[in-house]
């Protein structure tokens, strides 16, 4: 048995597996971990056309293990994003949404926030089931992050596990990467975004008023599903402090603490 395999079976701690890989630098360790790793069927590639999912794909064609790349349509990705996955990444499947952000937020009643994310889950974690998913999440990209591990089981689907192969690379590594191999990547990069994520998305914080000046239809469409979110509360004799979606909208945007968001939904 190889020994990441070995680890993996046993539980070694993965400090442990950082010690084999230690006198390879980053690229040569990643496409270690992938070929490492590859199962019979291939790898399930989570694609989302950011900077650090084109940096896994090169590196799975790299270390030519087999895989399939899938781009989960969240209905509220940046126009140019959607386009640039599709005019550069033909091969990538486009998984649609069943339900849209706009159907979501009156079914659950409440917008997302920080504490309750039920977007994650219905627009952007569904596949890979009885599969081993590689990302592109990375320690340096937030302290929950830094806490996973290399190699995970997923604790809602006990069948799929994770492969994060560039988990050790830092900020500076993904573009001294993309820009040594010459990758195509998102041009709204060059105008200034840090992140290609879902637009609105409550983890941005005050990020979020410049995605809504760059693309203000999507405010418009976040205030609409409010005022359905308000009327179906209303409707069901639910408590409700706003009147209308502009109100919603505000809230929403001030980002408020976890505690009064707690409170304003227990």
């Amino acid at each position: 048995m190889a020994f990441g395999l070995f680890c993996l079976a046993y539980g070694i701690p993965n400090f442990v597996c950082i010690l084999w890989y230690i006198s390879m630098n980053k690229i040569e360790c990643s496409i270690m971990r992938l070929r490492e790793f590859e199962p019979p069927e291939g790898y399930y590639l989570a694609f989302s056309g950011g900077k650090d999912s084109v940096v896994i794909l090169r590196l799975a064609q790299m270390a030519g293990v087999k895989f399939d790349a899938h781009y989960n349509n969240t209905s509220v990705d940046p126009p140019e994003l959607v386009h640039f996955i599709r005019e550069q990444h033909p091969g990538v499947i486009e998984e649609p949404y069943k339900k849209s952000m706009w159907d979501l937020i009156p079914e659950k009643r409440m917008p997302p926030t920080r504490l309750v994310r039920y977007c994650c889950e219905a627009l952007k974690e569904k596949g890979g089931t009885q599969r081993i998913v590689v990302t592109g999440i990375r320690a340096a990209e937030s302290a929950k992050r830094s806490k996973r591990k290399m190699v995970e089981v997923c604790y809602k689907d006990t069948s799929k596990r994770y492969l994060h192969c560039i988990h050790d690379w830092t900020h500076n590594d993904i573009w001294d990467f993309i820009r040594s191999e010459n990758i195509p990547y998102c041009n709204l990069y060059n105008e200034g975004f840090e992140r290609l994520g879902c637009i609105g998305c409550p983890m941005a914080g005050k990020k979020r008023i410049k995605e809504f000046a760059r693309w203000p239809t999507y405010k418009t469409a976040y205030i609409r599903a409010f005022q359905k979110m308000v009327d179906v509360r209303k409707k069901r004799g639910m408590n409700c402090q706003w009147n209308t979606g502009e109100q919603v909208f505000r809230w929403w945007m001030e980002d408020f603490e976890s505690e009064h968001q707690i409170m304003m939904f227990d």
